[in-house]
This record gives C-alpha cells, structure tokens and sequence, in this order.
C-alpha cells in the first residue's frame, strides 16, 4: 500500500482531532489517483466494518470519518457522518460544502449562515452563499449577495471570481474575463479562476491565451483532468501531438480507466499516421460552396425573392432546413413560387427539409401510443444544445455550423461534423454516442 496513504488512514484510528491542514493533506493524497482512492477507500471501509457502531457515537471520530468520506468524493456519507460529530464552525463549514455537492442549495445557505454566527470566516460564508445561489439559478439574489462585500471584495481573488460567474451567465463574456483576470492577478493559485479564463479563451477562439492558463491551472494542479484534456485538444489542432500526448498520459496515469481520455490517446496515434482522403476532402469542400452560394444568384421572380428575404433565408443551405409547408404558409408565397425553388434545389442535387429529416426509428408496436411518442421525440429534438454537456472543440464546431438543437445536430452527417476545421474522430464518436443516450442519430447520405 502507499505509505502516504496508509499513513492517512492511521489518523483515523487514533483519538488525534484532524487539523484543518491534515485533511488538506488528507485530500490531496487520496484524490491525486485513482490507485490511492481505491486503497484509501477500502481500508476506511474494513475499519468501519469493525467500528461503525462505535464510532458513530463518538463525535470526534465521527467527524473524522466524515472528512474521510469528503475526501472520497462521497459527499452523502460524509454529511450522514458530520450529522454524527459536533457542530463546531469547521465541521458546519465542511457540512455546507457537502450540501452544496449534493445540490441541496436552500439546506446549504442556511448551514453557512450557521457557521458564519459560530465565528466562521464573513467573507467565505458570503462567498459560499453567492456560489449556491449562482448554481441555483438564483442569479438577482446572487448579485444582491455579493454587493455585501463589494468593499471588502475589491482586494479578494474569490469576488472577482464570483463576479466574473454572474457576469458569464448574463452573458458578459468580456465582461467576465475581466473580472477573472483580476482574480487571478490578486492570487495567481486561484484554479477555478485560472481554468475560468483558460475556457473562456479557448471558447472564443484565442488559443494562446487560452493555452498559458491551462497550463497554469495545471502547474497549480497537477491532474486537473478538465484543464489537461482541454489544453490536449488545443495541442493537438496545432498539431503538436507529443504535447498532447504527454497531457493524456497525465490523465491516464491517475486514472488509467477514464474513457475519454483513453480515446483521445488512440485519436492522436492516429492523427500522426491518418491518410488524408483528399477526394472527400474535396467533395465535402464543394458540397459546403453549393450550400453557401447566394440565393441573389440564381433567376426567381420579384415575389419569391421577397418573401425569401423576409424569411431570412440567403444561401441555398437554409432552404435545406425549411419544408414545403413552411414556405407555403407565408404570405403570398404560392405553388409557382414553390416550383421555381425546387427547380433550383433538384439542379444541385438538394431538396427542401434536407436537414429537417429526422433518423429513421425502429417501433414494432406502432399503437395509440404514437401520439405522445410523437410529442416527446419533438421536445426532445428541440432541446438546446446549450443544455447538454459538450467537448469545448465539439461545441466551437456547432457555433461554426449554427448548429443549435439535437434536432440540427441530427440533421446533419458525419461528412458535414467532419468537414468542420478541427473536428475530428474523438468528437465525432462523442457527438454518436451523445445522440445514441438519447435514442438518436446522424443523418445517413442516401445512394
């Protein structure tokens, strides 16, 4: 066994109180691998099965299997067990972090105001408060919370972070970098506020920056798996693979099972030997010019032209994405109006819909049923893509594409994801397997 942990895992069988620097220790040891986790995890489950009932009783050793459990990631042990020890200011603290964990938001804000009246720090209290009614959607109330310590704030790397949060969801971004950049100028050491600004950077498109606070979120942590998985990805669109190798293999030395990075690591070997099919290549670049060419360029009468200006659609790729009866139902758009335009499409080889068309479904029992079958699969298709956890590479390929609901999502073919600048097979095979969770897939070309 490690000796660190093995060393960590002696404190809980002694009557010493873990200090507030122990159990940093204590969570740093047991989170820097999965190894360390596993062994740390079973030894503390051999000891309660020898234990339990007595030190259930005790509050100090209480206290100290809750902490245990906080630095699993177990967070709903580690509440039942701090319920169990005493409730001095750190153990309330550690209980409010629990139950921000665990969502529980109201229950967390009230066991914060409880420490900050047993002499927990006002600051941090406020800040935790902030943080909960931020997640909690709450936002009017989060920035009310925060003027509290706007004096006090203007020297505080956690304000700034905060503000930045608030800033972020009213969609400020700029506004947002601001505030974390001053974060990180009043305490460099700040994670959060370091990754932050790394994905708001890589978000939008500034590369560099966005790798020189990647790297610095790592140098702080050193298995930050968000930070080396971004910064990997980054690497790899600058086709610096050894980089984005050695970013992986970070991962997968402190968790030699995690999916994600273990098919990003076959990716790269890949990209450094992948045959580039310039004939498709070739095709997808032709089909994206047809689908941009201007709707101005081709010869329709003065009626459809207008009516197709005031629907908004330019280039011969948005007809793709509207039907016959749409078209039909806007004012003075009519049947002639409505052959001109499939003339056009039928001449490029489109047709109207093209990426409405939904993926075929299999259902053996075709019954009364369907209507609400229906119904869901439409919400479902609906569904912003903001609402669904995406790769930052996958999401700036959509925002290329315009792409906004499943439903576009599936509209679309593995040619189109592909031809995207940057988007290659990790996150095509993350976008399927998004769509297959949710009974989905990408449009098939027909022959």
């Amino acid at each position: 066994m490690d000796a660190a942990v093995q060393s960590m895992t002696g404190i809980l069988l002694t009557d010493e109180v873990l200090s507030e620097e122990q159990f940093d220790k204590m969570v740093h040891i047991v989170r820097r691998s999965e190894t360390a986790r596993e062994q740390f995890q079973e030894q503390l489950r051999q000891m309660l099965a020898e234990n339990t009932s007595t030190w259930s009783k005790n509050t100090s050793k209480a206290a100290k299997v809750g902490m245990a459990f906080y630095a699993l990631g177990d967070y709903r042990s580690a509440f039942e067990w701090l319920e169990k020890a005493d409730s001095s200011a750190g153990r309330l603290q550690l209980k409010g972090c629990c139950l921000m964990h665990l969502k529980r938001w109201d229950e967390a804000i009230a066991t914060l105001e409880q420490w900050g009246n047993k002499g927990g720090d006002s600051f941090d209290m406020e800040m935790g408060i902030v943080d909960c009614l931020i997640q909690a959607g709450r936002v009017d109330d989060a920035a009310e919370r925060l003027k509290r310590t706007s004096r006090i704030g203007e020297i505080r790397a956690e304000h700034h972070y905060q503000s930045g949060r608030l800033l972020d969801v009213n969609g400020d971004h700029e506004g947002a970098i601001v505030e974390f950049e001053k974060a990180v100028q009043l305490d460099g050491g700040h994670t959060r506020a370091l990754f932050s600004l790394a994905y708001a950077y890589d978000l939008y498109g500034d590369e560099a920056k966005a790798m020189e606070y990647y790297r610095r979120c790592i140098d702080m942590d050193q298995v930050h798996i968000n930070a080396l998985l971004n910064l990997a990805v980054l690497y790899e669109d600058a086709e610096d693979y050894y980089r984005a190798k050695q970013c992986i293999t970070r991962v997968l030395e402190a968790y030699p099972n995690h999916p994600r990075a273990r098919m990003f690591l076959k990716d790269i070997d890949s990209s450094v030997t992948m045959y580039i099919d310039e004939e498709q290549e070739k095709r997808i670049d032709r089909r994206n010019q047809v689908l941009e060419i201007p709707i101005s360029d081709f010869e329709l009468s003065v009626r459809s032209r207008n009516c197709l200006k005031k629907m908004n659609i330019r280039v011969l790729g948005d007809l793709l994405r509207v039907t016959e009866s749409d078209l039909l139902a806007y004012k003075n758009f009519g049947e002639t109006s409505l052959q001109e335009i499939k003339v056009i499409l039928n001449s490029k080889g489109l047709r109207l819909g093209q990426m409405l068309e939904e993926p075929a479904y299999e259902d053996e029992e075709e019954d009364a049923g369907m209507e609400e079958e229906d119904k869901a699969k439409n919400e479902l298709m609906a569904t912003p893509l903001s609402e669904v956890e995406l790769s930052v590479r996958s999401r700036k390929c959509f925002q290329q594409l315009n792409i906004q609901t499943l439903g576009e999502l599936a509209g679309h073919t593995e040619a189109e994801l592909l031809g995207c600048k940057n988007f290659g097979m990790t996150s095509l095979l993350e976008i399927k397997q998004l769509l297959k969770d949710r009974g989905l897939s990408l449009r098939q070309l027909e022959d």
